[in-house]
């Protein structure tokens, strides 16, 4: 193998290891026996176990990321957007389950992207924004939009970790669930909202 081969093999292997076994789990020994290489090459490409979780950590957030990023072109009606956004998850979630495993999980590492819960603010920020647009045209506030975005971006990610695990219903038909309730509710909004009972 090349170098870059046998680095993207290592990434491979550490990948499907640390989905297995979280970053605890697993050890270089393991990923190096996996690859059937010795402990020195996965430290001479990666510098250690941190390093390779790094490098994988960081691939699937950019995965999952320019799809979200994809799927919320502003060109589109917001129904459109719930759908494309809901689709854009579930099917990373069913084409990379490891990667997905591995960056829910509480990251052990501090890396230059960042953890899950900042790659969903990141998406929340691209909702925010689209939000904003639509509220002023509706006569909400915009200033909500923030509020807004993190309950639909978090009602999305926390059915994507169940649905990751059950896998049933089938893809399709959770994405037209979570769009159901999102959509409906957001077409009904109150203008100011108010509790009816307080604990």
């Amino acid at each position: 193998m090349t170098g870059s081969q046998r680095r993207e093999q290592l990434v491979d292997v550490a990948k499907a290891l640390f989905a297995e076994k979280g970053f605890d789990g697993a050890s270089v020994e393991e990923i190096a026996n996996r690859a059937r290489v010795s402990k020195p090459v996965v430290y001479e490409h990666f510098g250690g176990k941190e390093g390779i979780y790094a490098v994988v950590v960081d691939r699937e957030m950019q995965a999952l990321l320019s799809r979200m990023t994809a799927a919320l072109t502003e060109d589109a009606h917001p129904r459109a957007l719930l759908e494309r956004a809901a689709g854009a998850l579930l099917d990373y979630v069913e084409s990379s389950a490891d990667g997905f495993r591995i960056m829910v999980r509480d990251s052990p590492v501090a890396m230059a992207t960042g953890t899950f819960s900042s790659l969903l603010g990141d998406i929340a920020s691209q909702v925010e924004h689209i939000l904003a647009r639509q509220f002023g045209a509706r006569g909400y506030d915009p200033r909500l939009s923030a509020l807004y975005s993190q309950a639909l971006v978090g009602m999305v990610a926390l059915t994507g970790q169940w649905w990751l695990e059950v896998r049933e219903p089938k893809k399709e038909e959770v994405a037209a669930h979570l769009v159901n309730l999102a959509w409906n509710g957001l077409s009904h909004l109150e203008h100011e909202p108010t509790l009816r009972e307080r604990g």
